[in-house]
Parts: C-alpha cells; structure tokens; sequence
C-alpha cells in the first residue's frame, strides 16, 4: 500500500463543485430525507430508513474515517455548496490488500439528480483509491435496472465485465446484477483523476 495519506485520507476532499467530508451527526435530518425515499434507496442494501437508523449508522458504521485494514469501508457525505448543503453520499470498500481492489457505492438525493454530482463525488473516490490506498482495481456491482447508477460509472471509464443473471435474493425478488471495473492504468490513462 502505498502509505499513510491513504490509509488516514485528510479531509474534506474538494472537487470541482463538491466537498467530501466525514458524515457528521448533524447530517441525519437531511440526509433522512432521501434515505427514506423509497425511490432513492430502492437498489441500496436498506429499506428505507427512520431518523433513528440514520442517526444509529452515523454512530457507528458510517463513523469510519480511515482504512485500518481490508474490509474497511469509509463513508463520506457529499455536499454541494452552490445548492447549500447535503445532495448525497459514497462509500469506498477496500476489499483486498493482497488484491489491492475496491468496491465503490453511492446513493444521491433524487432532488439533487441530473447534474452530474454522483459522477464527479464517485471520480473523487477513484482518486482516494488509486492514488490514496494504492489499489489496482475497483469496482462497482449495480442492479441492472439502475440505468442512471450505470452511466455514472461508464462516464468514468468503467467497463462492464459481468452481467450475473438472477444472482442475488434482494428485497424479496431475485435480481441481475451488472460487475463494472476499472484498473488503475486505465484510469490513468483517461487522466487519472476525479477532479
């Protein structure tokens, strides 16, 4: 790995027109708001939540700011200030260290969509990736039906390398879910970064 700054990343990440930062517990109202949209959360692991889920994650599992160790995830809200405030949030995984692969996830507030937010917050994570934890791939795994999920991640570079046919019982159906990568050469050499 390829040092300190990626195991312990210094926030906020700024981009463009974005702040990544560490969700904080004044986050749980607007971030209630889509995630008990039953639209917004319908391909997230997570029926729509209460206040007091929201506020019970911000406590514990989306509290992780720094990758100890594979398997870690840190999660980040992502606030636009033109709009004045929270339009979403996106989680890093570092699924292997002797792989040195990843896994991103994301979920935006529908009000905030169209105007490529989720492209420019989920680049910003590629880079904490690549260049932060020193990984060599990283991945996504979206429902097929999340037409929109999909082309954020194909804007980015990633190639589709796997459609995995009724693969997942997911909130009671079966579910076909689509594997995107990208390596860390391939993203270098459309730039190589997020910003």
């Amino acid at each position: 790995m390829t040092g300190e700054r990626g195991h312990d990343p210094e926030y906020p990440i700024r981009t463009e027109r974005l702040i990544l930062r560490p969700i904080a517990p004044a986050d749980a109202a607007p971030m209630h708001v889509y995630k008990s949209d039953p639209d917004a959360v319908q391909y997230v692991p997570y029926a729509p939540l209460e206040l007091a889920d929201v506020e019970h994650r911000i406590a514990t599992t989306w509290s992780n700011t720094r990758f100890a160790k594979e398997g870690d995830a840190v999660s980040l809200a992502v606030e636009a200030p033109a709009t004045g405030g929270l339009v979403g949030d996106v989680v890093l995984f570092w699924r292997s260290e002797t792989d040195r692969s990843g896994e991103v996830g994301y979920i935006f507030d529908p009000r905030a969509g169209g105007r490529g937010y989720a492209t420019e917050a989920v680049g910003a994570l590629l880079e904490l990736g690549f260049d932060g934890l020193g990984l060599h791939r990283i991945v996504a795994r979206i429902d097929e039906r999340n037409t929109a999920s999909a082309r954020v991640v194909e804007r980015l570079g990633f190639r589709r390398e796997a459609r995995l046919v009724e693969s997942e019982w997911f909130k009671d159906e079966w579910t076909t879910l689509l594997v995107y990568a990208l390596l860390e050469d391939e993203w270098r050499e459309r730039g190589g970064t997020g910003r």
